[in-house]
């Protein structure tokens, strides 16, 4: 199949599957004629790479589970591992927005909110002192 009917299959956009040939995550054969042929298990590949990088995975991380999937002898610790590691930065990042989110939610109620030009929201953009 053509890159177009490839990517009507996979829901990838056609430059992204380029994208992904480019970098070597897959390698569709070729036709007579010089264009790219798609076969299943290169759609099946795609849509692949479309969920795990729907759920955070890296390309380099897709990289690592794509070819363990592709390794019917992997160990299933060694997927854990990875989504063991994805897991844990998803929970940083989450603290690190929870905390972020405390503070804006401080400075907003700190803000009178009302003509006078004293804002404790500008003043901690300003100089970093919080209120």
């Amino acid at each position: 199949m053509n890159i177009g009917e490839a990517s009507d299959r996979s829901g990838l956009p056609s430059k992204t599957i380029r994208y992904y040939e480019d970098i070597g995550l897959i390698s569709p054969g070729r036709g007579a004629n010089g264009y790219r042929d798609y076969a299943a298990a290169d759609v099946h590949k795609l849509r692949f790479l479309q969920r795990s990088r729907g759920l955070g995975f890296s390309v380099e991380e897709c990289r690592q589970l794509l070819a363990l999937y592709e390794d019917k002898s992997r160990a299933s610790a060694d997927v854990k591992e990875i989504a063991q590691g994805k897991l844990n930065e998803i929970d940083r990042k989450i603290r690190e927005l929870m905390d972020l989110r405390r503070t804006l939610e401080h400075l907003v109620h700190a803000c009178h909110g009302n003509g006078r030009p004293d804002c404790p929201i500008l003043e901690e953009l300003s100089d970093g002192k919080t209120v």
